[in-house]
């Protein structure tokens, strides 16, 4: 059973093989406080450890926002300096790892405004689907701050170096439409639509075999790295692994019984 998340302002909530994590601050259209992001952590931890959970949304309250960035009221106090600042993103980032690192299938279900540190974490799950009139942007040059290697590499690998600069240079706002042009997005739904659009994508997810969407997702984060930096044997070790798994076997029979398969991620 999940302990109660750090802060009232993130919510965790297990709905049979989905788990949800809601950004739980509408007053301030979800921006993100250092609490809020340690509770990102904690819940993911959680997560992870739940073998029934199969795949993770993260979304926000309150209609107007999925995460409008970070909460900028505490950048006087705990990102006032250098090194105060380089503590707050250690932290900040440390969640968005384990957003980006855990082997478990995550989906961004955005209404609203996914601005600055809202669209870094959009960026860190594998599957962004936004509703028609939601935002997209990241408006650092308009605060003056510096944007880390790792964030603008992740941007790069998903939209291309065009778009990416221009998103850092313009600051601005994009529509839906345009983020989805820009491959920013996966999907653009109509709002009435974007809970059961999610909902079908969960439920397609979870029934099928967990042990190959994991290794397609290992096999995924190794071909974006440098050749030189691909670990090939666990490649190779990943899909040997699916095929001597049970899920194969009842792949295969399922398929030949003309009846859908009943996977157990093992």
């Amino acid at each position: 059973m999940l302990d109660q998340p750090i802060t009232s302002k993130m919510l965790a909530e297990k709905d049979g093989a989905i788990g949800r994590i809601i950004f739980n601050n509408p007053a301030r259209h979800n921006a993100v406080s250092l609490e809020m992001w340690q509770a990102v952590a904690q819940i993911m931890e959680d997560f992870e450890a739940d073998d029934a959970i199969r795949v993770i949304v993260l979304s926000g309250a309150g209609g107007k926002a999925f995460v409008s960035g970070a909460d900028i009221s505490e950048f006087k106090e705990k990102r006032a300096n250098e090194e105060a600042a380089a503590a707050y993103a250690k932290i900040s980032e440390s969640a968005r790892v384990k957003l980006q690192e855990t082997l478990k299938p995550t989906i961004a279900m955005i209404r609203g405004y996914c601005i600055g540190g809202g669209l870094a974490t959009a960026i860190s799950c594998d599957i962004r689907i936004a509703a028609e009139g939601s935002r997209f942007g990241i408006p650092a040059a308009k605060l003056g701050l510096g944007y880390a290697y790792d964030g603008i590499k992740k941007l790069i690998d998903l939209v291309g170096p065009a778009y990416a600069r221009e998103i850092f240079y313009t600051a601005r706002q994009f529509s839906a439409e345009e983020a989805f042009g820009m491959g920013l997005i996966n999907r653009l739904v109509p709002d009435g639509e974007l809970e059961s659009y999610v909902q079908n994508y969960c439920d397609l997810i979870a029934a099928n075999a967990p042990l190959t969407i994991r290794a397609a997702k290992q096999i995924a984060r190794e071909a974006l790295k440098d050749e030189s930096k691909r670990d090939m044997a666990l490649c190779k070790r990943v899909v040997d692994e699916c095929f001597a798994s049970e899920d194969y076997t009842e792949g295969r029979t399922a398929f030949m019984e003309k009846r859908r398969p009943v996977f157990k991620g093992r």
